[in-house]
């Protein structure tokens, strides 16, 4: 395995680091101020994003996720991603690499027939629209997709639309004004296997019967996006919207989930680092009981041993990215839940030292470490629980051949 940024990489690295230093950052100021004068209710996207989407795509900063767009590999990527995730909030749209339109985009990308590609894909593509994936639900566990309720049901008495009826939350992005496409999981056959029940279809964001009836807070914050409670009531749609085939919908998911994981991953670490900075910088400067925090044992224990766990966490994230390329999406799901339930609780962690190294402000917004906190704390649940990504890996681990030495060493009982 090699893992040296090509050259490639590095030139990309070169142009988004320089975007992000004289761009970005800069643009936070701008981004939060916009957001507090119109309230915690208003997802109108800050006229600053806009304006850096348009330089973006000046330098060659444009959906670097798809490798069938920019030419990049996923381990190409992850180091993109991590510098985006330095501004979790602003980066990633800038460079049309925020979720969910990456994962809805490579799903469009891998199964959408040619018009419904030319209609949504194109679109968000261009950074035009944006959309959301409608999968969750409150009334199920739907970490096990099996569990879906919302019906999908072909009207085969009248024209033969698909009528969707159910309730979903905790759905990015369908607050936004801009969104106009929501891919929707349900449930097309209740008889077949249990893994072909399921199906998606394209529903337009303001078909007659989406009554989207709140956007959700995380930890007290709302997002621009918003994370919206959406009921189907009688939601008709034409049979053309249904995405690939009847039944694959649980396939589909899959699909979508494994390279949305990893880079969620990759902009973890980004964020890791930037709270890293903020405490080296803090305890630079903050004196107490006479000597700088930097000099206080407990704090340098606190910056060993976030370095130590980011970049481990970069090491297994490099090598999950690299399988996929390597060997596509199933060969590295168990890589893909070793980095999912990893990243995530490594971020909360530096985060956490970060916070408790500022004191007071690190509980405000004087700092960004709340909201950092707030985000990953939440990514430990969406995109499948931790608990479900350990189970993952204890399977495998379970079901895996022993080594000739696990072998020996087991027959002659330890010893």
């Amino acid at each position: 395995m090699d893992f040296a940024l090509s050259a490639k990489a590095q030139d990309y690295q070169s142009r988004l680091t320089e975007f992000m230093t004289e761009l970005v950052l800069p643009a936070e100021a701008s981004y939060h101020a916009y957001r507090e004068e119109k309230g915690p209710n208003d997802h109108t996207v800050p006229p600053v994003v806009e304006e850096l989407k348009i330089e973006a795509r000046k330098r060659g900063l444009w959906n670097l996720f798809l490798p069938s767009e920019s030419g990049l590999t996923n381990l190409e990527y992850a180091p993109l991603a991590e510098t985006s995730g330095w501004s979790l909030e602003i980066a990633p749209e800038a460079i049309n690499c925020a979720a969910p339109d990456t994962g809805n985009m490579e799903t469009l990308h891998l199964f959408a027939n040619e018009q419904q590609r030319k209609q949504w894909l194109d679109p968000l593509l261009n950074g035009e629209i944006r959309s959301a994936f409608a999968m969750t639900e409150p009334a199920v566990a739907s970490s096990d997709a099996r569990n879906i309720e919302t019906t999908i049901e072909r009207d085969v008495s009248g024209n033969g639309d698909y009528v969707i009826n159910g309730r979903k939350w905790w759905i990015t992005g369908a607050a936004d004004p801009r969104c106009k496409i929501l891919i929707v999981m349900g449930r097309t056959n209740p008889d077949a296997a249990s893994h072909q029940q399921q199906s998606m279809v394209l529903v337009p964001a303001d078909t007659p019967g989406v009554d989207i009836q709140r956007s959700l807070p995380v930890f007290g914050w709302q997002d621009q996006h918003g994370h919206c409670e959406i009921v189907f009531d009688n939601v008709r749609v034409p049979a053309e919207n249904l995405l690939y085939e009847e039944g694959s919908g649980f396939a589909i998911a899959q699909a979508r989930l494994g390279p949305g994981r990893i880079h969620h991953c990759m902009r973890a670490l980004g964020a890791a680092e930037r709270a890293l900075a903020l405490m080296i910088d803090r305890v630079s400067t903050r004196v107490a009981f006479g000597k700088p925090l930097a000099e206080q044992g407990v704090v340098r224990e606190s910056i060993a041993k976030s370095r130590n766990e980011i970049d481990q966490a970069r090491l297994l994230c490099e090598k999950a990215a690299w399988t996929i390329d390597q060997w596509g999406n199933k060969a590295a799901h168990v890589l893909v839940s070793q980095i999912k339930s990893v990243a995530p609780q490594v971020a909360c962690n530096v985060i956490d030292r970060a916070i408790q190294v500022h004191g007071a402000a690190g509980i405000c917004d004087d700092v960004p470490l709340a909201r950092l906190y707030a985000w990953h704390r939440a990514m430990r649940l969406f995109d499948g629980p931790d608990e479900v990504h350990m189970r993952t890996i204890a399977r495998a681990e379970l079901g895996r051949e022993k080594s000739a030495l696990a072998a020996a060493c087991t027959k002659s009982g330890g010893h």
